[in-house]
């Protein structure tokens, strides 16, 4: 059943959609399905906690390999035949063949890369629901508003509740690229492609100083807009801007060249990837002036942050799978209130306790083979929260 009422603007209207209540057998069913997908997501959690424990102590031992052999360059306008093959710390501006153009804009500058990024004002589609329990149905209110807005992905209007009245364009005249320059180097070493990956780093360029490109393109702060009025644009319309990354030359508006620090395998006058005995890659690339210690610093604390954020993500995982398969108990007790609600809780604390002593667990197996006393601990430690849980049960009910 759709009710529709309209607010009286077009940009906003509500729509509400009613449904019999779902019966007990209904509820199972749709629990099964929760209670499969809860496994699975389950056993990822495990697949995920202990290959992260593997990979980041394979990058720690990688690292701390690369920092006992790496070799600091005098000159990085020579190339020494001793440091063939060998890991290499050298820091430099940046230096390309030629500039990169972008023709279409009358726009050209010396860097890395150049982005133009071209956005579309186009209609965008906002929904806010509510559920309520009326007459036996259940019945949901949608809000749906429209705004128009700058994107840079063509929205599909096909979409939408009501296209009338907010048609999007299916394509954009003008697409958006990134210019990468062929050849990069630093000093008198050509940075692998790896490396010039790692430039990304951009920054808005200013378009003060250029001219309008054409009669149907005006500029406007650092922008080149496709309207005919840039103040009040119409659907369809496009404005194009544009970043760099890596200024490889001196510019009289943007400064001199940027400067790098490195760290790779000197190959010729090639910097390519280190291949470390732990089965890692080095190949290390950061903007600025940086000591040995401080690059290496700095990918150790990557390499924690990356950690700690993928154990929290596995433990959620675990938390939701194991909230997932223990759901039918709920449903088994959802016509009863107080007990649904007292089962709700329970539930909750018991997939805490037990993701929080799983992932712990999994950790320490993961651990077991490379630092078995951490492994150890570790295992200990995840007993912590069963024991915790059990010590807050009421003497009555522990006997």
């Amino acid at each position: 059943l759709h009710q529709f009422s309209d607010t009286g603007s077009r940009k906003e209207h509500v729509k509400i959609t009613s449904e019999s209540k779902p019966g007990f057998l209904e509820r199972l069913s749709e629990t099964s399905g929760g209670m499969l997908m809860g496994l699975v997501t389950f056993l990822l959690a495990f697949y995920l906690l202990f290959t992260n424990e593997g990979r980041a102590l394979r990058t720690a031992r990688s690292l701390d390999e690369g920092f006992s052999l790496v070799i600091p360059l005098d000159s990085i306008h020579s190339v020494s035949q001793q440091n063939e093959g060998r890991l290499v710390h050298l820091v430099g501006a940046l230096s390309t063949s030629k500039p990169l153009f972008d023709p279409s804009y009358g726009l050209s500058i010396q860097a890395v890369k150049l982005k133009r990024n071209v956005e579309m004002y186009q209609w965008v589609e906002y929904e806010d629901s509510k559920e309520y329990e009326e007459n036996g149905e259940i019945k949901k209110e949608t809000k749906y508003s429209y705004n128009t807005e700058w994107k840079s992905e063509v929205v599909n209007s096909r979409n939408f509740d009501r296209e009338i009245g907010h048609k999007n364009p299916s394509a954009m005249a003008v697409e958006s690229f990134t210019a990468v320059s062929p050849n990069v180097q630093v000093g008198s070493f050509v940075l692998s492609k790896g490396l010039v990956d790692k430039i990304d780093d951009f920054k808005q360029l200013s378009l003060s100083h250029l001219e309008d490109p054409h009669a149907d393109v005006t500029r406007g702060g650092d922008y080149f807009y496709h309207s005919e009025n840039p103040r009040q644009p119409e659907v369809g319309d496009l404005r194009v801007s544009f970043f760099y990354a890596g200024l490889s030359g001196d510019d009289p508006h943007l400064g001199s060249a940027e400067k790098v620090t490195v760290v790779a395998r000197q190959r010729g006058d090639q910097l390519v990837p280190y291949h470390t005995k732990s089965g890692d890659v080095l190949q290390i690339l950061y903007p600025g002036d940086l000591t040995v210690e401080e690059v290496f610093q700095k990918e150790h604390q990557g390499n924690t942050m990356k950690t700690w954020a993928l154990r929290g993500a596995g433990w959620l995982a675990m938390f939701v799978g194991i909230s997932l398969m223990t759901r039918i108990f709920y449903t088994l007790v959802d016509w009863f209130p107080v007990m649904r609600d007292l089962v709700n809780i329970g539930l909750k604390a018991f997939a805490f306790c037990v993701a929080s002593s799983l992932s712990l667990l999994t950790i320490s197996v993961g651990w077991l083979f490379y630092r078995p006393l951490w492994a150890l601990l570790i295992g200990l430690l995840s007993v912590v929260p069963i024991v915790v849980a059990k010590s807050r049960v009421p003497p009555k009910k522990q006997q």
